[in-house]
């Protein structure tokens, strides 16, 4: 029994017990190859124009390198292999931050949405906590973990977990009741509810929590990595930033900009996949 089954199955019931209008969901956005060119233009476009502002005196070189320098920084942090072990810090630190706060998230939201009485037990505590700033957090994790990676993973978790566990409440949450009744009648369990209704429901939710989930888990590690640590990106943009040196400093940004739409590259490709059963939209 799947989404489509319950729907085909029900169609007929919910027609007569509801007439109200029901919202069509938004297909995938699909990025065409003009898209991808007018973005590497604007790109293009943004980062001469910086260029020419720079050589012509506008900007001051001081505070804003010139783009031409930054990625010749970048080109030296790379071929002498000074930036990757830092990176593989940072990435560590990310990826632990990422996965466990994702995974407690979407475990939290799935067990509140459907326990009400859960939910309502634990709202006041978690709108407390997320409404906490959570750099006051980061010299409490140097504290209990040392300046090792878990400070950072602590940090990056409490950033990640979040995002992710409101997105999955309100996903679940929205799921439409005429479908999930319409399973119920068909005998479905409250696991097979879970399988084939309440997780393909809230995949877009979940994903688009993934999405922002990303840059928050690297910027975590890097946040504490910069605030206390012995490697490290944000480590090695402390270090510039102490010898005033702006043109490493835009180098170690440039490089988290591109990991980090690397692995957001990544998880489209992965949210494509499972959700090639939704309407695709061109872009």
């Amino acid at each position: 029994m799947t989404i489509a089954d319950v729907n085909r199955q029900g169609a007929g019931t919910a027609g007569s017990q509801s007439a109200r209008p029901r919202r069509r969901p938004r297909g995938r956005t699909r990025m065409t190859p003009g898209m991808r060119l007018l973005q590497l233009g604007l790109a293009v476009a943004v980062l001469a124009a910086w260029e020419v502002l720079v050589r012509v005196h506008v900007i001051d070189e001081f505070f804003f390198p010139r783009p031409s320098e930054i990625f010749s920084t970048m080109w030296l942090w790379i071929s002498s292999g000074y930036v990757f072990p830092h990176l593989w810090v940072t990435i560590q630190e990310s990826l632990l931050a990422f996965i466990v706060g994702a995974a407690a998230g979407l475990l939290l939201g799935f067990a509140l949405a459907r326990i009400g009485f859960l939910e309502r037990l634990f709202q006041p505590f978690l709108q407390m906590f997320n409404a906490l700033p959570r750099v006051v957090l980061a010299p409490i994790f140097l504290l209990w973990f040392g300046l090792g990676i878990w400070s950072k993973v602590a940090f990056g978790f409490t950033l990640v977990f979040f995002i992710v566990f409101f997105n999955t409440l309100e996903g679940v949450k929205s799921v439409d009741r005429v479908l999930i009744d319409n399973a119920r009648m068909l005998g479905a369990t409250e696991r097979q509810l879970l399988r084939h209704v309440f997780i393909p429901s809230a995949l877009t939710w979940i994903f688009s929590s993934l999405h922002i989930s990303v840059g928050f888990a690297i910027t975590g590690a890097v946040v504490g990595e910069y605030l206390g640590a012995s490697a490290g990106v944000g480590y090695a943009i402390a270090q510039a930033q102490g010898v005033f040196d702006t043109k490493g400093v835009f180098a170690g940004m440039f490089i988290l900009m591109i990991v980090v739409l690397i692995v957001d590259l990544a998880v489209n490709r992965i949210e494509h996949r499972l959700l090639r059963w939704r309407p695709t939209q061109s872009a």
